[in-house]
C-alpha cells in the first residue's frame, strides 16, 4: 500500500475518508494564536464587498445551471459560540458532518451538481503552545456535468476566497487576550 502525500499526515479519519472518489482536493495552510472556534467564526464572517459581488454573480450563474440552491446567504457574522461541532447543525450555509472541539471540523455544502466539503484541521505548533497550525481542506465531488462546468468557472475565485478567509481567521483577536495572530506564508 502506498503512502499518501505528506499533507495528509495527521488528518483525522473523518477527513481522510472525504478523499475517496474526490474529483478535486486542495489544501491551504495558516497559523496563528486563535483556537478552532475563533478561526471558523472569523473565516465564515469574512465578506468583503468584492466577494459579495461574486456571490451575487454566482447566483445568476447557478440559476442558469438550474441548481436547487442558487443563492448563498452571506452577511451574517458568527461568534465563536455560534460554531457547532454536532453533525447536522449548521455553520453559515454549511452543514456539520463531523468534528471534535479544537481538533477538526468537517462542513458540507451539497446541491444537485456537486457536493463540496470544507475541513478545518488544527494542531498545536508545540506542546503547551497557544500557537496553532491550520489546514483548510477543500474536497469536491461532481454529481453531473454541471458540477464540472460550475467548479471550472468558480475555481480561481475559490482559491482567492479561501486564502482570504485564512488570512482573516489567523489575524482574528484571540478570545483569551493573547498576542495578535499572524498569517503564514
Amino acid at each position: 500500500m502506498s503512502r499518501g502525500p505528506v499533507w495528509t499526515d495527521g488528518l483525522p479519519p473523518d477527513v481522510l475518508s472525504l478523499f475517496d472518489d474526490a474529483d478535486h482536493v486542495d489544501v491551504k495552510r495558516g497559523q496563528g494564536d486563535v483556537n478552532l472556534r475563533e478561526f471558523v467564526a472569523a473565516a465564515a464572517s469574512w465578506h468583503p464587498a468584492w466577494m459579495r459581488m461574486l456571490i451575487r454573480a454566482r447566483g445568476v450563474f447557478a440559476r442558469g445551471l438550474r441548481l436547487d440552491r442558487p443563492d448563498i446567504p452571506i452577511g451574517t457574522r458568527l461568534g465563536p459560540e455560534d460554531v457547532s461541532f454536532a453533525p447536522g447543525d449548521t455553520v453559515g450555509f454549511f452543514t456539520v458532518t463531523a468534528g471534535a472541539e479544537d481538533r477538526y471540523l468537517v462542513l458540507e455544502g451539497a446541491d444537485n451538481h456537486l457536493t463540496g466539503y470544507c475541513a478545518i484541521v488544527v494542531e498545536r505548533a508545540a506542546p503547551g503552545s497557544r500557537h496553532r497550525r491550520f489546514r483548510v481542506v477543500t474536497v469536491v465531488r461532481y454529481h453531473r456535468w454541471t458540477g464540472h462546468v460550475y467548479f471550472g468557472v468558480v475555481r480561481p475565485f475559490h482559491h482567492l476566497v479561501v486564502a482570504g478567509m485564512i488570512r482573516t481567521a489567523v489575524a482574528a483577536r484571540p478570545a483569551y487576550g493573547g498576542a495578535q495572530s499572524r498569517p503564514s506564508g
